[in-house]
């Protein structure tokens, strides 16, 4: 790949803008994740066209929850008046979540990633409350801490798990 390839270009500017910050983690190369209060914001590094990349932000409000007519008419009436993002629903798994897509590659600077990054974090920490409440299902801290919780139970569950380290 030549050296200015544009999907490596955003991996590094969206590292070196928030490698300080003890939210960021990366998972695997060009997947990352940024905690904010009980939201997780997924950043995806996709490569478009043979010169250019996308930076994908998305973040899981509610998984398992009813989308209503209702509902779905507030999240649109909130999309109407977002600065970044909208939010979306995803059938497999009854999904609502929130997302936004920046351009990668040399234009990306460190203000852009940081306002968009803030801006849905914000939304998202707020808005996953309030959509499980009207509309059930969980929030992605909740699964988390569910699958959390059951993969040390099944090791606890073992027999012989008190008794190793492992």
């Amino acid at each position: 790949m030549p050296k200015d390839d544009p999907v490596r270009v955003t991996i590094a500017r969206l590292e070196e803008t928030l490698a300080g910050s003890p939210a960021f983690t990366r998972i695997e190369p060009r997947f990352y994740v940024v905690k904010q209060g009980t939201a997780y914001v997924y950043i995806h590094v996709l490569p478009w066209d043979p010169d250019r990349a996308l930076v994908r932000l998305v973040a899981q409000l509610a998984r398992g929850c009813e989308m209503t007519p209702d509902l779905a008419i507030k999240l649109l009436r909130l999309n109407a008046r977002l600065r970044f993002g909208a939010f979306g629903y995803v059938p497999q798994g009854s999904c609502v979540v929130f997302s936004h897509t920046l351009l990668g590659g040399e234009t990306l600077d460190p203000e852009e990633i940081l306002t968009t990054l803030r801006d849905l974090s914000v939304v998202a920490d707020e808005y996953d409350d309030l959509i499980v409440e009207e509309a059930g299902g969980q929030r992605m801290q909740d699964l988390i801490d569910a699958s959390a919780s059951a993969a040390l139970f099944s090791h606890l569950d073992r027999p012989g798990a008190w008794d190793d380290d492992t």
